[in-house]
């Protein structure tokens, strides 16, 4: 039996609306269970403390447990890579941070596409990385430490948290840059780098700011300069390297959350305005400030437009650098 055009609309028109109720309903009750957010970093340290701030305050905000989970390995390749690939239900979340967009171009083989198969979620906090150097090293900032490395060819060698990181990255632009060579002593992790800065088996490490900065109180290191386009509170007599030797000079250490692709928008905005309302909080914007994070907060396309200008800038500099992926 055939039906009249108007009831066929009709039908038409409820079976569509019907295949949307069920994301909706999703949505609206999202979350329903726990969520793990997954952190591509050994436990410890700046970064997982980060993670846990964030989902003790996201417990609280979705009125479910948020479980960290930590799965370091291959430059954060092992976490960002069981996010990418996880379902896409809002259940199992990212805290990604640049070595995740820099893997590209540092590893010949690289289990996701940073830009195609993760939904940013929200940028939460960024930090400069510092480069520090030992008493003894002769030199006070970028400018000196330019000259004296050319004036001592093959002198100096530099300490990172290993290779593909955004502290091998800054090595490499310097070098290039500056047209210097400073070997880079790549470490397993920014803990042992900064035990030999220490103990004076190297002159320079890259590191994040918060573990070394007892240290430079006690007069046992001192810092060189900022790796930002803005001198870092923390440390503000420090110049960045872009105002004292190398202009356009810029890598910011960013945190965000980041979901597999294929997330529903409505779970997207849920914890996008969870994390908006976390990062307004005092008493967070105090804790992460003494990780030496500023908060940051940027939507979900500011935070995907972010990504997208990191990872092309990453391939410039690795490209100009003249290095090969391993």
């Amino acid at each position: 039996m055939k039906l009249p055009r108007r009831q066929f609309l009709y039908i038409a028109t409820g079976a569509a609306a019907l295949a949307v109720v069920p994301h909706i309903v999703r949505a609206q009750t999202y979350p329903t269970r726990s969520i793990t957010l997954v952190v591509p970093v050994a436990a410890g340290g700046g970064v997982d403390t980060a993670a846990r701030i964030l989902s003790e305050k996201l417990q609280e905000k979705l009125k479910q447990s948020v479980v960290v989970e930590n799965r370091p390995g291959a430059g954060s390749m092992v976490g960002a890579s069981f996010v990418a690939k996880a379902n896409p239900d809002g259940y199992t979340l990212l805290l990604m941070e640049p070595a995740a967009v820099l893997a590209k171009w540092m590893n010949k083989t690289v289990p996701y596409d940073v830009t195609n198969d993760f939904r940013p979620i929200a940028l939460v906090a960024t930090q400069p990385l510092v480069l520090f150097a030992h008493p003894s090293l002769p030199v006070n900032d970028v400018k000196e430490l330019i000259a004296y490395s050319k004036v001592n060819p093959g002198k100096l060698s530099v300490g990172t948290a290993g290779v593909g990181s955004p502290h091998h990255l800054a090595a490499l632009w310097l070098n290039t840059a500056a047209k210097i060579e400073i070997a880079h002593v790549p470490y397993r992790g920014a803990a042992p780098a900064l035990n030999d800065l220490l103990g004076g088996q190297i002159p320079l490490i890259w590191a994040l700011s918060v573990a070394v900065m007892p240290f430079v109180e006690q007069g046992k290191v001192k810092a060189l300069a900022v790796s930002t386009q803005q001198r870092f509170p923390m440390l503000p007599q420090v110049p960045t390297v872009a105002e004292s030797a190398v202009p356009g000079f810029d890598i910011d250490f960013f945190y965000g959350i980041a979901a597999p692709a294929k997330v529903q928008p409505g779970v997207v905005a849920r914890v996008r305005e969870a994390i908006r309302e976390i990062t307004e909080l005092p008493e967070v914007r105090a804790r992460m400030s003494t990780l030496g994070m500023s908060i940051d907060f940027r939507d979900s396309e500011q935070f995907r437009d972010m990504i997208v200008a990191e990872y092309q800038k990453y391939g410039v500099v690795v490209r100009e650098a003249g290095i090969q992926p391993e």
